[in-house]
């Protein structure tokens, strides 16, 4: 297996692993308004994320960098074509991220209200267009050569906004709102705990009904793929994992449950990239305009030099988000923030 591939590999490891971890805070964020009856509620539920969700964000941050140094002409082309796209996801992550250190300020039920609205729409959109960006990846974007070298994107914002890319869309956003509320359940007490459950499994029904049609329609355009094999094989798991996921959380086995939602998320992921390889962008004005991994790929000596980067980070890197996950993994009920105390509202209640 060549660099280029391995770094193909590496890049859907890290998007898997922001999928998953940041994942779970959006649905968490969607959440805020349907399980929290009032203040003290929604901050037992941001607390459940309070010390983990800048560091979730971190993922798609050291993704994002790998991509501009293994794939320059991917990142080129897929950020300036996906231009307004991402920028509203930058906005509504910026948003969010704000809220969460700013509601509890104090400033009246206004602004904290306001402040939750943020959240909601912050936690909303970026899965909404994160999985139309993706679903139109594997189905076929307006892209052709230039003769100077590199790729252009000759559509618009409303190019992805087609039946397919949006049910991409709809099935990670009903995915990462199923995930977020078997967190709650995991990390929550008492009657917050058992209102997440319920929730998640009328959700997770709706999840496998829209999943699974995305599955089967990405399965469809790609039956001719040579890849057609390891596509069906991670859609049938991530299928499986899903209904599982279910009917653990229906028997109060939160962390299982939580287990098999991000296998969902991975192997739903993983025949996305199975369905893109081995190109990075197919074209469909042209298959043979499409990009291919060489063709998008940096220098070997650039991509050598990553290699070891990666070897001595990535692990510190794992290490450290699963010290900061075991530090924090006690649930959090209402009694561990007081109804007049504003304070605790952004951070983590260690005692449980």
């Amino acid at each position: 297996m060549d660099l280029t591939t391995i770094w193909f590999l590496i890049v859907g490891v890290l998007l898997i692993g922001y999928f998953v971890l940041d994942g779970f805070d959006f649905g968490v964020g969607m959440a805020l308004p349907i399980l929290g009856k009032d203040n003290v509620d929604r901050r037992v539920i941001i607390n459940t994320i309070g010390p983990v969700w800048d560091l979730n964000e971190t993922w798609l941050i050291v993704a994002g960098a790998c991509l501009f140094a293994a794939f320059p002409e991917w990142y080129a082309t897929m950020f300036s074509g996906f231009y307004l796209a991402l920028l509203l996801i930058l906005v509504a992550l910026i948003l969010r991220g704000v809220s969460f250190e700013y509601r509890h300020q104090g400033k009246g039920q206004q602004w904290t209200r306001w402040f939750d609205q943020f959240i909601f729409w912050g936690s909303l959109l970026p899965p909404l267009l994160w999985g139309t960006a993706f679903a139109n990846l594997i189905q076929g974007l307006p892209i052709e050569p230039l003769e100077t070298g590199g790729w252009i994107f000759t559509g618009t914002l409303l190019t992805l906004l087609n039946p397919y890319g949006l049910l991409g869309g709809i099935t990670l956003t009903l995915l990462c709102f199923t995930h977020g509320l078997v967190f709650i359940a995991l990390k929550t007490t008492g009657d917050m705990r058992e209102r997440a459950r319920a929730l998640a499994t009328k959700v997770g029904v709706i999840t496998v009904v829209v999943a699974a049609a995305f599955l089967i329609w990405t399965v469809a355009q790609h039956a001719g793929d040579s890849n057609i094999a390891l596509i069906v094989l991670f859609a049938a798991l991530a299928a499986l994992a899903l209904v599982a996921g279910i009917v653990l959380n229906l028997r109060g086995r939160e962390g299982w449950a939580f287990t098999a939602n991000t296998l969902t998320i991975a192997f739903a992921l993983l025949a996305i990239f199975m369905a893109l390889f081995p190109n990075l962008m197919i074209s469909n004005i042209d298959p043979a305009y499409s990009m291919s991994i060489e063709g998008g790929a940096s220098s070997q000596k650039t991509l050598e030099l990553m290699t070891w980067v990666a070897v001595f980070t990535l692990p510190l890197v794992l290490a450290y988000q699963a010290w900061t996950y075991w530090i924090f993994r006690k649930r959090i009920s209402r009694d561990n923030i007081p109804a007049d105390d504003p304070e605790h509202e952004s951070a983590q209640v260690t005692t449980a």
